[in-house]
């Protein structure tokens, strides 16, 4: 009889890509994950993983075994979702995977209330792209999302993914000290033409939104530095940005979890604090 933990472990580098994020994600080592496909071969008599470089690819007879791992966990989790609801208590452990700036500024609060109010709730927070994330809970791989997008890319639900907005973060135009435009309260994008640019690099949601936004306003942006995090981009002083655009912040989870009492929690605390936190008005 083939073992669960071991179709997991498969499965999740199948939805993860390397044996290394797979181990990240179940919060084992990689050589525990490892350890757990290569007794997986042993017991079907089939190779399942091959290496590709730095990487491994999954051979036809392991896509088709993630597949059945997943039906699999399908059903347990219906199982689970049922006890728990029967239960009525918010209960077990529920992974979260979320942005950078909403695991920094949403989640640490949000998950120290639920550790008071559901002690017997163990949540288990990933910092994760937002254009992985979405994916990652319509596989199974994560229980909650907590993800984003833009004004003028609404953010696409799959089949099977239910969605509640936590809260509208506004966007602020950052520059250096002694720019023109520092000290504005507001500045219209089509005044931006011309301008030299750091972002984040392609690919990425607000790379997107920031060639989407200026080539709205007639302008292709000259993009002359690239930088994965928030504290490299932000050597810099905020305005305003006019029109406000803005992200819109959402929790997402599979619809087949949306009566277990630990999802509604989860969704409850991040709808809060985005009503704490969020900013829904420009500053000045």
């Amino acid at each position: 009889m083939l073992d669960l933990q071991r179709l997991r472990a498969l499965h999740a580098v199948s939805v993860h890509g390397t044996v290394g994020a797979a181990a990240a994600a179940l919060g084992y080592t990689p050589s525990a994950v490892s350890q757990q496909i290569a007794k997986l071969e042993r017991e079907t008599r089939t190779v399942l993983l091959e290496r590709e470089g730095r990487g491994v690819r999954l051979t036809d007879e392991a896509l088709q075994l993630a597949e059945t791992a997943r039906e699999l966990m399908a059903i347990m989790e219906r199982a689970e979702t049922g006890i728990e609801e029967r239960r009525g208590v918010p209960a077990g452990r529920l992974t979260v995977a979320a942005f950078a700036s909403a695991a920094r500024g949403l989640l640490p609060a949000a998950l120290a209330g639920l550790a008071v109010r559901h002690p017997a709730l163990d949540v288990r927070l990933t910092e994760v792209d937002p254009h992985l994330s979405v994916d990652l809970v319509a596989k199974g791989a994560v229980d909650v999302v907590v993800a984003h997008d833009w004004d003028i890319a609404p953010l696409p639900a799959p089949a099977g993914v239910e969605q509640a907005v936590v809260g509208d973060d506004l966007c602020d135009l950052l520059v250096p000290d002694g720019h023109p435009l520092a000290g504005r309260e507001s500045v219209r994008r089509e005044e931006l033409g011309g301008e030299r640019w750091v972002s984040q690099p392609p690919g990425r949601v607000c790379h997107d939104w920031l060639l989407r936004t200026m080539r709205s306003a007639g302008f292709e942006p000259e993009i002359v530095h690239q930088a994965d995090e928030n504290p490299t981009l932000v050597a810099l002083v905020a305005v305003g940005l006019d029109p406000m655009p803005r992200r819109r912040v959402y929790a997402l989870w599979r619809t087949g979890t949306a009566r277990r009492p630990a999802v509604g929690a989860v969704v409850d605390a991040l709808r809060a604090q985005g009503h704490a936190c969020l900013r829904r008005e420009p500053s000045v």
